[in-house]
């Protein structure tokens, strides 16, 4: 019976979720899971929160399935989902760092957990890798999500901007803002580089 569950379309599949199917949620579950684990992986840069926040993600999409309106796709209401969740995170751990004023023993341009992996950094290198991680997780959350469902997840603007709540030409000139900041934080260290 999965077979056929995940052999259906996803409006197919909303609507019979809606219905009270939890087969039909599940197999929703399964085709996004690890897509929605590794957006909220490239924000905490834990695997362990990432875990966590993957599941209060579809928790919460099942929660609010009812509001669902199919204005945009599940795929970007899953990811607007993801998203919040994630900027909510990283609010709510920077918010308990000051009151503690605990410093983050996290090194400017350390590697992701589990990228070290990748083919793209295997063939960047790793020093240069490092840096551009370090560049981009510097960025602020505002161009930081765009970016991360653009070029990470591979989301059109539109998708990004119905992802983020947004219009999509807040995407484009999210994503541009986000280009320039890292075009010149990594200039000096691609200078350096060439020479």
């Amino acid at each position: 019976m999965n077979v056929a569950m995940d052999d259906l379309a996803d409006d197919a599949l909303v609507r019979e979720a809606k219905k009270g199917s939890l087969e039909a949620f599940s197999a929703l579950c399964r085709r996004y899971q690890e897509r929605v684990y590794f957006t909220i992986l490239r924000f905490t840069k834990n695997p362990v929160d990432a875990d966590d926040l993957t599941q209060e993600t579809f928790m919460s999409a099942f929660k609010s399935l009812g509001q669902f309106k199919k204005k945009s796709t599940f795929y970007t209401w899953i990811y607007r989902i993801a998203v919040n969740k994630s900027l909510n995170f990283l609010k709510k751990k920077d918010r308990e760092r000051e009151l503690v004023g605990f410093e983050d023993n996290r090194v400017p341009g350390e590697s992701s957990p589990g990228a070290a992996g990748s083919p793209e950094r295997s063939s960047i290198g790793g020093e240069t890798a490092a840096e551009i991680e370090g560049a981009i997780d510097a960025l602020p959350p505002s161009f930081k999500a765009p970016f991360v469902l653009v070029v990470n997840q591979g989301l059109s603007h539109r998708e990004a901007a119905e992802a983020l709540g947004c219009s999509e030409n807040a995407v484009s000139w999210r994503m541009h803002k986000a280009r320039k900041l890292l075009r010149a934080r990594l200039e000096r260290f691609l200078n350096g580089s060439r020479k």
